[in-house]
């Protein structure tokens, strides 16, 4: 039988491709493949272009291509943001997976990687499938704790339903609602960032094409990060 994941994030090759040896390299990629998104060039083409000229393993490409992003991505999504401090008192809505996964990978010591546009980002995947895992329980109590910090006023998630789970998941998020007195609503959709782009609430995530078409959106993971003891964050801003 298969061996069933426990944990998230963590990969063992992880300390040495995110080391000090590979640091200064992957701030190089980065400023390139900032550059030539800049000028028009696709994005597979240019993390391929740029990945092979630094001779990149798979999982420094992905760091690059979440880490990366043209000028006027990184003005508009600047231009949108909103501060924490403005969260008091409005209705947030949460990219689930996005979020939950970047908790989770935080708090199993996986990699996580500070973007251009200041966003943190994890390395992880889930591949159609999410699994609970050891860190889960414990995410969405960080996750709830800094949202009533910051005096959110109601919270609705965004789960995607192709992904198989969603449904246990959503479960296990409103059992942990009602238990805390979170004022959260948990919705699967077929297609969330649809909803999320369209929305006049501000958006709690880290994906980059939703950042692009956000109205408001705030940048929750570096005040999550920032109550953990240490977090593996590699900063290629």
């Amino acid at each position: 039988m298969p061996q069933r994941q426990s944990h998230r994030g963590k990969h063992p090759q992880d300390a040495t491709l995110f080391g000090d040896r590979w640091l200064p390299v992957l701030r190089k990629a980065v400023a390139d493949l900032s550059y030539l998104l800049t000028r028009g060039y696709s994005d597979a083409a240019a993390l391929k272009l740029v990945g092979d000229h630094y001779q990149l393993h798979t999982r420094h490409r992905i760091a690059l291509s979440r880490a990366a992003c043209s000028d006027d991505a990184m003005a508009r999504r600047k231009a949108h943001e909103a501060a924490a401090r403005d969260i008091r008192g409005w209705r947030l809505v949460i990219d689930g997976y996005n979020v939950l996964i970047s908790v989770e990978s935080a708090l199993s010591g996986g990699v996580l990687i500070r973007g251009r546009d200041g966003c943190i980002r994890d390395i992880a995947g889930i591949h159609g499938s999410y699994r609970k895992v050891a860190e889960t329980l414990p995410a969405l109590q960080l996750i709830g704790e800094t949202l009533s910090r910051l005096g959110a006023a109601e919270c609705t998630w965004y789960l995607d339903a192709p992904v198989s789970n969603s449904g246990k998941l959503a479960s296990l998020m409103r059992e942990q609602a009602v238990g805390h007195g979170w004022p959260w609503t948990i919705e699967v959709e077929q297609n969330p960032d649809r909803i999320l782009e369209a929305s006049p609430e501000i958006v709690v995530t880290s994906d980059s094409i939703i950042l692009n078409r956000a109205q408001r959106w705030v940048n929750l993971m570096p005040l999550v990060i920032t109550q953990l003891d240490h977090a593996d964050l590699v900063d290629l801003e």
